[in-house]
């Protein structure tokens, strides 16, 4: 596939040719940054470029070959900056917290302001089919091997914590920057300030003492209470929502069709629809129905905490249980964590509500703890919060237990473990970290 670069306005003339294909690609990259790849039509891309319609394939043949192309670019951009940063910083002493700083926010810039190409990628990339991902795979890895080196030259040099290998920290490091494109809001502060917190919260953790480890067992942690389905409408429903909602985790909104969902429920295609009369209401329940069962464990797990001063295990217990529900409580939680940034607007605005609700959840546990002197107090709580549960969501991008314990890795028990002592401790060696004042 040709590879098409992005020109500035002082480069070489070139054809109008290119020159078409440049605000294709950059309409589209834009389209399917803000409202997703499903939503996105080649009408919708060539009106944003200004072309008639049908012009545009003269250029690209399909959608899939402009986003292939969008993704690529997207990649190739944000590697050759981050590059450039490493071998710079290693030819000058390469030290640990400005070159860390430095690729936070290089990474944040290009993902939250500089390049539709680089969110497209981020947004987008989640949904593709394996065979669709494969062709985008190696320079992705290429891009996870410059943080993967760095991290791991700063391990070996005792600068960064040893006891978890850098392919973990790099990944739980880029998840949390990752999916700061569902929150991060330009209108309430500059990038700048976005970067500095994350690299500051991401090397030091949350907590004003290194914790170590928590006393939290995933194994105790189940779903809440609920109630069993009864009778047998009651229990094809569930059956219908269940396979939608594993549809949704695997295959993204655009393969949930109707018709699917009725073969995965074992149903003929036609009884869907007397227990709901179209996807989208099929989709909304299972979304509210993946933030309520969230909701509902999460609140359950740190009420039942038998010391409220204990805020550290409060924490680390609602991290546990989220991370239980993301993996193996709930299938309509996972499916909401995956597909929620590929939805549209109005979709998403229908279940901002509980959203919400469960914000306030950990701003409250939060705050508690920061009254009470377990949480620094130069970190600001909703900042932290958006940032810690991005971190958590991410992992369903990258950590797979099954996988993982096939090939004898963690499983999700050692895995949480893993993932609490980063959000509490940070990266950091234990002497490297500045005093909190």
């Amino acid at each position: 596939m040709e590879k098409v670069l992005v020109h500035s306005p002082d480069d070489e003339p070139y054809s109008r040719s290119v020159q078409t294909r440049q605000a294709i690609l950059l309409a589209a990259a834009k389209l399917f940054s803000n409202e997703g790849y499903n939503a996105t039509t080649m009408r919708r891309i060539a009106e944003a470029a200004k072309l008639e319609a049908g012009s545009i394939y003269y250029h690209f043949k399909s959608k899939d070959q402009i986003l292939d192309d969008v993704l690529d670019m997207g990649v190739r951009q944000l590697y050759e900056q981050i590059r450039e940063i490493v071998e710079r910083a290693r030819a000058e002493g390469d030290p640990l917290r400005t070159t860390f700083a430095q690729l936070v926010d290089a990474h944040l810039r290009f993902l939250l302001k500089e390049s539709d190409f680089t969110s497209a990628n981020i947004r987008n990339f989640p949904m593709l089919s394996d065979k669709r991902r494969r062709a985008h795979r190696p320079l992705r890895q290429a891009y996870a091997q410059l943080w993967r080196s760095f991290l791991q030259r700063h391990q070996d040099a005792g600068d960064l914590r040893s006891d978890i290998p850098a392919v973990l920290v790099s990944q739980f490091v880029l998840g949390a920057m990752n999916w700061t494109a569902e929150w991060y809001d330009s209108k309430r502060y500059p990038v700048s300030v976005l970067s500095e917190r994350l690299s500051k919260l991401l090397l030091d953790g949350m907590c004003t003492n290194r914790v170590g480890a928590a006393s939290v067992s995933v194994e105790s942690i189940g779903p809440a209470d609920g109630l069993e389905p009864k009778g047998k409408a009651e229990r094809t429903r569930d059956q219908i929502l269940r396979a939608a909602a594993r549809i949704l985790r695997e295959s993204g909104y655009k393969a949930a069709t109707m018709r699917r969902v009725a073969s995965e429920a074992g149903l003929e295609a036609g009884s869907v629809y007397y227990h709901f009369g179209s996807k989208e209401e099929v989709l909304d329940e299972v979304l509210d129905l993946g933030l309520r069962d969230l909701l509902k464990g999460v609140n359950h797990a740190i009420t039942a905490w038998p010391d409220k001063e204990d805020h550290v295990n409060r924490i680390a217990t609602a991290i546990a249980t989220h991370m239980v529900y993301l993996f193996r409580a709930s299938e309509f939680t996972s499916a909401n964590i995956r597909i929620y940034g590929m939805l549209p607007e109005e979709i998403r605005s229908r279940h901002r509500a509980i959203r919400h609700e469960y914000a306030k959840v950990w701003d409250q546990l939060l705050r508690e703890a920061q009254a009470g002197g377990a949480l620094r107090s130069d970190i600001k709580v909703v900042p932290l919060r958006q940032a810690m549960l991005g971190a958590l969501n991410w992992t369903v991008e990258w950590f797979d237990p099954g996988k993982c314990n096939r090939r004898g890795y963690y499983t999700l028990p050692a895995f949480t473990d893993l993932i609490i002592k980063l959000l509490l401790d940070g990266i950091s060696a234990n002497d490297s970290a500045p005093e909190i004042t």
